[in-house]
């Protein structure tokens, strides 16, 4: 049985800590470069396909990087000698379904928002996503949070809510679009959790990229498709490429280094969104952006330092 995330009885020392293993700090570097590595590969793709939607459609842009990322991950395989497995256990069909559903209604709502937020603001709603998880996992798992980290989360979300503003003209429909993506990755990510060990991440990932793709082909059906040029070709292969990066480096910072050190590098994601956003369309997010991206910032370090106290304590 795998250990919880959070430990649902704080009077009982979790088992997954009962054996501290000293980490050196060389891995612990390793591990943040890693995650380093992987927020640069996933928001260097979202500025890529923000880029090469705003003439090319949508859903032919999506299936097309789906199919680049399928080829890289089948190559990486092949390559490493473990072969992705199309089938799954009966008991981990239903996680699989759910977590393919949310995966590719979240990238459609996402890739949507995208095309007309600005980078930095979309990536600073994002920030959210680890409190989010972390309050939906005490829902669904009934894990304990006490209200130090309760009042983290709440801080975060008056973030997201500085920098959406409803009520302003800086609130649109593309606001709840990319809440509604938020929302999804969240159920996503809950799901991931159900899997069996016997599942391994590089099949999870897999079914995750044809899900997304062939949900992109049928919801494509309306779109008028045409022969992408060149250029957007190399667009879209290097999209692909930096997010199957991003999928394989992200695997990699959770295995080195400790999770309360590694993650809150995490948050150089919104460092790299608004140094792009700047670079590639001329966007400068405004003072409320700034505002709401430090408390959502600072409420995710806050909670990640907690559960590290806690951890130690107990």
């Amino acid at each position: 049985m795998r250990a919880p995330l959070i430990s649902p009885n704080r009077r009982v020392k979790p088992s997954s800590v009962s054996q501290r293993v000293p980490v050196d700090m060389a891995d612990n570097l390793r591990g943040a470069m890693w995650m380093v590595l992987c927020m640069a590969a996933f928001t260097c793709n979202d500025s890529l396909m923000k880029a090469v939607t705003h003439d090319l459609p949508l859903y032919q842009s999506i299936s097309i990087r789906g199919g680049i990322v399928m080829l890289f991950m089948v190559a990486l395989a092949w390559f490493k000698g473990k072969p992705i497995h199309l089938l799954v256990p009966r008991r981990d069909v239903g996680p699989l379904v759910l977590r393919g559903v949310s995966d590719i209604v979240s990238t459609l709502l996402y890739l949507a928002a995208l095309r007309q937020m600005a980078l930095a603001d979309i990536s600073a709603v994002m920030q959210a996503l680890p409190l989010a998880v972390t309050l939906a996992a005490a829902v669904v798992f009934r894990e304990k949070l006490g209200w130090r980290r309760l009042s983290a989360i709440g801080v975060g979300f008056v973030g997201v809510l500085l920098i959406l503003r409803p009520g302003s003209s800086a609130f649109d429909v593309w606001s709840l679009v990319a809440l509604a993506a938020m929302g999804l990755i969240v159920v996503r990510d809950i799901a991931t959790r159900l899997f069996s060990p016997q599942v391994d991440s590089s099949t999870i990932a897999f079914h995750a990229a044809l899900a997304v793709t062939l949900g992109a082909l049928v919801m494509g059906t309306g779109e008028d498709w045409r022969m992408p040029l060149p250029s957007e070709v190399g667009l879209l292969v290097m999209a692909g490429a930096l997010l199957t990066v991003g999928y394989l480096s992200a695997v990699a910072s959770m295995r080195v280094g400790e999770v309360s050190f590694v993650a809150p590098f995490r948050y150089t994601s919104l460092i790299w969104a608004i140094v792009l956003g700047l670079l590639m369309f001329g966007d400068w997010p405004d003072l409320w952006t700034w505002a709401g991206s430090a408390l959502v910032v600072g409420a995710g370090i806050y909670a990640i330092l907690r559960e590290r106290q806690l951890r130690r304590v107990y």
